[in-house]
């Protein structure tokens, strides 16, 4: 099976975001706007709470799937369709924002530490003014598989080693991965030849693709992959963490404002129109 070379090594930007929040920010910068169907990936984390404790107040969305993975730490969060509740360390929260939601999200120290992701999936053209959906997926409910290396991994969508992911029937057919890989290891992950893949190395340090061939990837960046049939990852003496994500490209186009992802301009200002008349939230 052909090795997915690296295509692009993204080193994340700092932005701020919400009502202050720092993030370390790999798509939806100047260098990668976005990845079909992957339009944003953030990762946000601090010892300082002035970082992220302002959090992101009632905001809209349509258009996309968010998908929050937590790390340490909790968010409290609340939304238009009358979900409330607090997602904490290695919970996951999806949500299908469809035709439009409103929802909060506000980020909380734990032991002093809070760290996590979020990543937006697009939605297709058919679905973009569908219904939309909630989904949150506690710790103890991902699926984790050990190896006798020491590897972990744990499936929150997708499938590895024949063990299905936490979250499925999504549109994108999506695999999320988080990794931990010991040193002098090896990770080998088949993936659709169709599908986009990238990894993103946020502990320690390893070889993507072919180790002959690339210099070590050091914490923290984002690795987009080429196309092949499977992803290879080797430690050396150091051991990884890393998550990987694939998944189906829709090749639609794409206009976006803000939190809003549609595929022409006119739906763009549709979208703003129907926040700023009422109609946004049915």
């Amino acid at each position: 099976m052909a090795t997915r070379a690296v295509r692009m090594l993204i080193e994340p930007q700092m932005v701020i975001e919400g009502a202050g929040v720092r993030l370390k920010r790999s798509i939806a910068t100047q260098r990668l706007d976005y990845l079909d169907p992957f339009l944003l990936f953030d990762h946000f984390g601090s010892d300082n709470p002035r970082d992220y404790i302002a959090g992101f107040p009632l905001h809209p969305h349509r258009g996309i799937e968010t998908v929050t993975y937590m790390l340490a730490g909790e968010v409290d969060h609340r939304d238009s369709l009358g979900n409330e509740g607090t997602i904490g360390a290695g919970d996951v929260q999806w949500m299908t924002s469809g035709h439009g939601i409103m929802h909060e999200e506000m980020p909380r120290p734990v032991n002093g530490q809070m760290e996590g992701f979020q990543l937006w999936v697009n939605l297709p053209a058919r679905l973009k003014m569908s219904p939309p959906q909630y989904r949150g997926v506690s710790a103890a409910d991902i699926p984790q598989v050990r190896k006798e290396d020491g590897t972990e991994v744990k499936i929150i969508a997708g499938n590895f080693e024949d063990v299905d992911g936490a979250v499925n029937e999504i549109v994108a057919d999506p695999a999320y991965l988080d990794v931990s890989l010991p040193a002098n290891s090896e990770f080998a992950y088949n993936v659709p030849v169709s599908h986009l893949a990238f990894a993103y190395l946020f502990r320690g340090s390893a070889h993507f693709g072919d180790p002959a061939t690339l210099d070590v990837v050091h914490s923290t960046m984002l690795v987009v992959f080429d196309q092949g049939e499977k992803i290879v990852v080797t430690t050396a003496a150091e051991a990884a963490r890393f998550l990987v994500v694939c998944g189906q490209p829709l090749h639609e186009p794409i206009a976006r404002y803000g939190p809003f992802v549609m595929n022409t301009r006119a739906e763009i200002e549709q979208a703003i129109q129907d926040l700023n008349n009422g109609t946004f939230v049915r």
